[in-house]
Formats: structure tokens, C-alpha cells, sequence
């Protein structure tokens, strides 16, 4: 079988070495971790930026909260809150959910991914809500955990918002931020969870889930990290930062 032609065998001992230096970067983050006085900094900054963060999700009740974290899955806050300004606006409550039916909610929420299967799981959750809770959410990860369509990570973030709990609900930003920064790196997310719980300092834990998923969400993004107007820039362990000067 003839050799490959010079140029081809160039191209591809160039791709081996791109491709062998990108794999051993990713092998350096993924084994690096931030320092306690870097997580300490890390935190310090977030904090003065926004010191009293809060969830982009329209809410005025817990039920309301519940209601949207279920719904936004798959989905962004911004489309979450389009259709629940219409929802809450006419059902503000289990019982009026419930009233409106599978169907009609459905139809609200149509602008949604899984829709058909969000409303199933918002009409039994509010059946349930009202047949074991007397219509109010429960405070604890066990009870919310059983409602349907509430997994960890729901659970999560009700716990923190509505109860005021110390949860980190890890999502993809949560998830992205937290291996490229060397904050708590992990395979996936329980590990990353169980990482950040043990690694963020106590004073922030409070809002630490909100400072991570907004900088995740603006800032530190999927495709096109903005690391030229990145805080954390110096103390980012990412081998792949963007182009820029420190903030």
C-alpha cells in the first residue's frame, strides 16, 4: 500500500500533535484545583460584584418557584418567564392549576421543550402538593424529591431560594465554571456538587450557586467565554482562556 503523500503525512502529525497537546491541557484542568486563599479571592470578588444575587426566574411564591425551576428544564429562564407571566397570572395557585387542567396548561406552556410531559408533571405535582402538603411546599429535599418531575437539582434550588439552605444546584453553568476554573472539577455532576459543598467557603455557600450559574451564564459561556472581561481571569485555571488583558 503506497505511503501517504508528504503533505498529508504533515497535516497529520500536526493534527496527532494538536490533538495530543488539547488531551494532556484537559488532563492538567481537570487535575488542578484552585487554592483555598484563590477560592477565598474567587468568592470576595463575586460577592462585591453582586453581593445579593437572586434567581432570574419571576416567582412571588414558593409554589410559584417550584413551579418554574419544573418548567425550565431544558429550557432558559427567559422563556420560562414568558410563559408564567401568562400561567401565574391565571393560576397563581395549586388549586387554580389544577382547575385549569392538563390540557390548558399544556397549551400555556407550548413554547417550552417537553411541554406535554412538564404539564403531566406540574398537574400531579399539585394534586400531591394539596393532598399531603395542605398546598404548600415543603421544606425538605425527601418531600420535594417525591413530588414529580423534582429531581436533585430542583429540589436544590428551592431549598436555597424559598428555605434559605446552603445547596448548590448544579446545572451546565454551574458544571462549566467550576471544572475550567479548577473550583471543583468533576466527571459529573454529584461529583461536582459534593466538591463545591466541600470547597466553597461557609460564608458564601449561601449564594454561591447564584454568583456561579450568572457568571456561567454571562461571562465564563459554552462557546464564547468572555475571559478578556473576566474578574477571575488571574486565579482561572483553564488552559483555554480567550485572548485579553486582565480585568
Amino acid at each position: 500500500m503506497p505511503s501517504a503523500s508528504p503533505p498529508r503525512a504533515k497535516r497529520a502529525a500536526s493534527a496527532s500533535r494538536h490533538t495530543a497537546r488539547k488531551s494532556a491541557s484537559g488532563q492538567r484542568a481537570r487535575h488542578r484545583l484552585l487554592t483555598r486563599a484563590a477560592i477565598e479571592t474567587l468568592f470576595g470578588r463575586l460577592a462585591a460584584l453582586d453581593p445579593e444575587p437572586r434567581t432570574e426566574l419571576i416567582h412571588a411564591s414558593d409554589f410559584q418557584l417550584l413551579v418554574a425551576v419544573v418548567l425550565s428544564a431544558q429550557a432558559t429562564d427567559v422563556g420560562v418567564n414568558k410563559v408564567t407571566r401568562v400561567l401565574f397570572a391565571r393560576a397563581p395557585t395549586p388549586a387554580a392549576v389544577l382547575a385549569l387542567g392538563e390540557s390548558e396548561l399544556a397549551r400555556i406552556i407550548g413554547s417550552l421543550g417537553l411541554f406535554r410531559t412538564k404539564a403531566r408533571n406540574v398537574i400531579a405535582l399539585c394534586r400531591l402538593l394539596l393532598e399531603r402538603h395542605d398546598g404548600a411546599v415543603p421544606n425538605t429535599r425527601a418531600a420535594l424529591e417525591a413530588l414529580p418531575g423534582v429531581g436533585r437539582k430542583t429540589a436544590n434550588v428551592v431549598l436555597n431560594v424559598a428555605f434559605g439552605a446552603p445547596t448548590i444546584a448544579v446545572d451546565t453553568h454551574i458544571f462549566r465554571v467550576a471544572n475550567r476554573t479548577g473550583l471543583a472539577p468533576g466527571k459529573d455532576v454529584k461529583v461536582v456538587e459534593a466538591g463545591l459543598l466541600a470547597r466553597v467557603p461557609a460564608a458564601y455557600r449561601q449564594h454561591a450557586h447564584h454568583w456561579l450559574i450568572l457568571h456561567g451564564r454571562y461571562v465564563c459561556k459554552a462557546r464564547k467565554p468572555d475571559c478578556a472581561h473576566c474578574v477571575l481571569r488571574d486565579l482561572c485555571l483553564w488552559p483555554d482562556k480567550s485572548p485579553g488583558e486582565n480585568p
